[in-house]
């Protein structure tokens, strides 16, 4: 296996990352400083980076969670708050979310170790769709919609959704159901949009992500993708698997 492909699924880094760490000269093998990407590698061969020995391909897990609010969207974090992590059974992976979620947002979240796949569905060059259903204060009127349709000013710039629809009113609670979808990841880019527009977010689900929804997953409960799901998703991002 090329020695690219092979860091790449070690978990240490995506295939790109993996060529620049090679062209830095900080990978070796068998303690000989390596130059090539497609130096070619086997398990039996003592492969390091930085130092650290890279201790082989480990097998690839993909799992769709249903994040319930509360959690944090790392793998571990400093304050000591609960993490996405903790609700899957993942001592045999070192699995990352891909993307982040705010806390206080629950929805579909991604979580795998292969850092490729991970890197290219977070990348803006595949737009890959992340479709939120946002409940929000007041019930948003035609002129609110359309503002909100050409991309209200955050951030000091024009950032504008894929597609918006509204998909209900609740008139005596005095709040409205927004279906919005995004290609692409700023942060909490939902909550700025239609705070720009006047009607605050008061609750948001990510409703699916790069076409996967939570499906009968109940909140905190996560399964593994299929195979047949797993290939759409390299398909979507232009990777063989």
């Amino acid at each position: 296996m090329r020695l690219a492909k092979y860091l790449a699924r070690a978990g240490v880094s995506s295939r790109r990352r993996a060529e620049e760490l090679i062209f830095e000269g900080r990978v070796y093998v068998n303690d000989v400083q390596a130059d090539q990407p497609q130096l070619q590698v086997t398990e039996t061969d003592k492969i390091t980076v930085d130092g650290k020995i890279v201790s082989g391909i480990e097998d690839k897990v993909y799992i769709l969670l249903n994040k319930p609010p509360g959690y944090i969207s790392t793998a571990k974090d400093t304050h000591g708050r609960p993490t996405v992590i903790e609700l899957v059974n993942s001592r045999d992976a070192r699995l990352y979310p891909v993307g982040r979620l705010d806390a206080d947002t629950s929805g579909v979240l991604l979580l795998t170790n292969d850092g490729e796949l991970a890197n290219r569905l977070m990348h803006p060059r595949y737009a890959v769709e992340k479709v939120y259903h946002s409940w929000v204060y007041g019930l948003p009127g035609p002129e609110a919609l359309k503002k909100l349709k050409k991309g209200p000013l955050i951030e000091g710039g024009k950032k504008p959704p894929a597609r918006v629809e509204l998909l209900e009113k609740d008139p005596q609670k005095n709040i409205a159901l927004l279906e919005i979808t995004l290609t692409e990841g700023k942060k909490r880019q939902v909550k700025k949009l239609c705070r720009a527009i006047g009607h605050p977010v008061k609750k948001l689900i990510r409703y699916s992500f790069a076409g996967l929804d939570a499906g009968n997953l109940k909140e905190g409960s996560y399964r593994h993708l299929q195979k047949d799901e797993i290939e759409y998703l390299y398909t979507l991002v232009g990777l063989e698997n």
